[in-house]
């Protein structure tokens, strides 16, 4: 049977990225492990993430946990190289056009969203759409360089449907789409690669909406 990320429907609206930790404990929404370790002959370092997910129509609710040996977060503004840095991944299709959305938010909560039907040519979304996804890191919201030493930290992203800006989606409620979650650190003292599911090829590449799997939202 296919593997499924099933994101529960919560009735809080409205909710603030800095609510959503404690939103998700009171419901008793569980992390799922991120822990297919890709590429793990050429980057053996393996660190520890972890995600959970809910919605309430309006907006997906995230909350990435990891636990590292460096944590860095130095790219400066949005749509910056924020892959570098400590990095969380949410790669989704919510329309099954052939298209897919790469949101990706460092451990400051720097981020780039990113739109097109392969890695060549991605659109940026402009700043405006970017802002509408508020954000929460328990490291603080300021671009920093390498902290050493093994710590467990936590981001947390409230993006309203407006966040798929090409799709003009009514809801959350009841999709059933395709996608993947990431951790990555490119250019961390050791660059890792983790995915929730697993991609089966010989050099890192996050862009391959082949291998994605089910996301299923709940009505």
């Amino acid at each position: 049977m296919e593997k499924k990320f099933n994101i529960k429907r919560i009735s809080a609206t409205n909710v603030k990225a800095a609510e959503i930790c404690r939103i998700m404990d009171e419901a008793g929404i569980g992390f799922v492990p991120v822990d297919n370790h890709c590429w793990a002959e050429a980057f053996p370092y393996r660190p520890k993430m972890e995600v959970r997910m809910v919605h309430n129509g309006a907006q997906l609710l995230i909350n990435y946990r990891v636990t590292e040996e460096t944590v860095r977060a130095v790219a400066p503004h949005d749509d910056g190289n924020v892959w570098e840095d400590s990095c969380c991944e949410l790669f989704l299709s919510p329309v099954a056009d052939g298209t897919y959305y790469n949101m990706e938010c460092n451990a400051a909560g720097t981020m780039l969203i990113g739109f097109g039907p392969k890695r060549e040519g991605r659109e940026r979304a402009p700043q405006e759409v970017l802002d509408k996804v508020d954000r929460w890191s328990s490291l603080g919201r300021t671009p920093f360089d390498n902290i050493e030493g093994e710590q467990t930290w936590q981001l947390c992203l409230a993006v309203p449907t407006e966040a798929y800006y090409h799709h003009h989606l009514e809801s959350f409620a009841g999709l059933q789409v395709k996608g993947n979650v990431y951790k990555c650190g490119d250019k961390l003292p050791h660059p890792h690669f983790l995915s929730l599911y697993p991609i089966d090829l010989p050099k890192p590449d996050f862009h391959r909406p082949n291998f994605f799997g089910s996301v299923v939202f709940e009505k």
